[in-house]
């Protein structure tokens, strides 16, 4: 089951892993997403913590951690087709997992 912040992230759990990514509607407001700066392997976030910057055609904007965990996973495809967030924010655009 995903699960919404106010900050328009979601997270969606498996196991002791929460995958984390931002809604459509997010996606929408920034407009043509251009880059996304992943956060790195291994980094501790705490709930509500800058975790990744996305950068659009409007603006860059931070991403915040809707959860607190450990980088253990990032969605490596948004390096090479930050685009893919204005088309899956909600699937295949996710940016991290945290353990």
């Amino acid at each position: 089951m995903k699960r919404f912040s106010e900050e328009h992230q979601w997270v969606e759990y498996d196991g002791q892993q929460a995958t984390v990514g931002i809604t459509a509607y997010a996606a929408e407001e920034l407009g043509e997403i251009t880059f996304v700066e992943l956060p790195d392997l291994g980094v501790v976030v705490s709930q509500g913590e800058a975790l990744c910057v996305v950068e659009s055609t409007k603006a860059a904007s931070d991403v915040f951690a809707p959860v607190g965990g450990t980088v253990v996973a990032v969605n490596e495809l948004l390096e090479k087709t930050p685009a893919l967030v204005n088309d899956a924010p909600e699937t295949r655009a996710w940016i991290c997992r945290l353990e």
